[in-house]
């Protein structure tokens, strides 16, 4: 088995430098694919607290060199009705599911674009929700997505099948889909013990025209332009009795995946002109549970709770191109609610300084977060600020 790992590490390895200055293409006319991929490392330095709840720190293997992609992606086409993609990430196909943003296997699907009415997609990829979640890690000039969009309070990928549907020369885009419900835990090949759905739906609009899930303005463009995008999702997934979901399922903070019913609801706004661009986004979680006991309940009586949890956040993001510098700064703020039957909020700052040394093929990123505040008995941090800086190089 290691013998074959390694005879395909040094496939892709010789593929990389093949194509290292032009994706890869093949054709026999009808049926077309591109290979590409991607390369990004990063050093990180976090400043730690001195002590976390009384006990004094002596754990720092944050402090690091990290390979965090080695992306391949293989992208096809077969006449006008049909696409598929397999994209997967060497750096990542470690088992570990307790990291949704980095996952190992990205997206593996196909689209059937053969119905005039809507496009049919089916199998594994990002699930139509959020605007930050839904703009590739690639075009953007963060290490880190902000807290709300990093797949810890809502799944950014799943299995199953959504509709698509764009009007307006693609300045309205509609979709609606139904998933497992289990996020990233679903390539494992069974749902819940409930056999029960998430469905989500997702529209934006976006004017004067087609508007990119993109951060950065690199075009510079002449006129405004603004996207505005509505988008929830419902999931009903009571445990019969004795049964308990896959580890990692629920996430960090235990909202992810609940026992009972979820709404989860937000909206987002994008604009652009000349050089500069902002975001922001908002997102609202419901979680109604089955057991009264729960601990996301914080121990209070219910009639206090109702047998219900809030949590949900914001995040607001301004960046600016300068384009005869090739360089791009940008600035973020975030505020979480993690719980709403917990006291306080978490806030964080973020700032970054990117230089282009080709687009985004080639890139020097560097980001800064500083955490503001915290939600002590349910986010406790063992550090304050930290920094991050690395090169990412894509094949294409």
């Amino acid at each position: 088995m290691q013998f074959y790992k390694q005879l395909l590490i040094g496939f892709i390895f010789t593929l990389f430098l093949n194509c290292s200055y032009g994706q890869l293409t093949l054709s026999n006319g009808k049926h077309s694919l591109e290979i590409t991929g991607a390369v990004s490392t990063y050093f990180n330095h976090r400043f730690y607290k001195d002590s976390l709840n009384g006990s004094p720190i002596t754990d720092y293997k944050k402090n690091l060199y990290k390979l965090k992609d080695a992306q391949v992606q293989l992208e096809g086409r077969i006449g006008n009705d049909y696409e598929y993609e397999l994209q997967f990430d060497l750096a990542n196909m470690n088992g570990n599911f307790s990291d949704p943003e980095n996952p190992g296997l990205m997206d593996a699907f196909m689209m059937y674009k053969g119905i005039n009415w809507f496009n049919i997609t089916v199998g594994y990829s990002k699930v139509p929700y959020s605007r930050s979640s839904l703009t590739p890690f690639i075009y953007s000039t963060y290490w880190k997505r902000s807290l709300i969009s990093s797949g810890e309070f809502f799944s950014r990928r799943d299995i199953g099948i959504t509709l698509s549907k764009s009007l307006s020369k693609q300045r309205i885009n509609i979709y609606a889909g139904m998933y497992n419900g289990l996020g990233e835990l679903s390539i494992l090949g069974n749902n819940d013990a409930s056999g029960k759905f998430e469905y989500i739906g997702r529209v934006d609009f976006a004017y004067p025209s087609r508007y990119r899930y993109r951060e950065i303005d690199e075009k510079i463009s002449p006129i405004p332009m603004f996207a505005i995008g509505l988008n929830g999702r419902y999931a009903n997934k009571q445990l019969p009795k004795g049964k308990s979901f896959p580890t990692y399922s629920t996430g960090e903070f235990g909202i992810k995946v609940v026992d009972g019913q979820k709404y989860t609801y937000g909206f987002d706004i994008a604009g652009q002109y000349k050089g500069f661009s902002f975001l922001f986004e908002l997102h609202q979680i419901k979680a109604i549970l089955v057991d009264s006991n729960s601990y996301l309940l914080n121990g209070l009586p219910y009639e206090y709770t109702k047998g219900f949890v809030k949590s949900g956040g914001y995040l607001c993001q301004g960046n600016y191109y300068f384009k005869k510098q090739h360089a791009i700064v940008g600035f973020r703020f975030e505020e979480m609610n993690i719980s709403d039957l917990s006291e306080g909020t978490s806030q964080r700052l973020s700032g970054t300084i990117a230089y282009q040394l080709n687009s985004f093929n080639s890139i020097i990123k560097l980001q800064f977060f500083k955490v503001l505040t915290e939600e002590q008995y349910i986010d406790p941090l063992k550090w304050t600020e930290q920094v991050r800086v690395g090169w990412q190089f894509l094949f294409k």
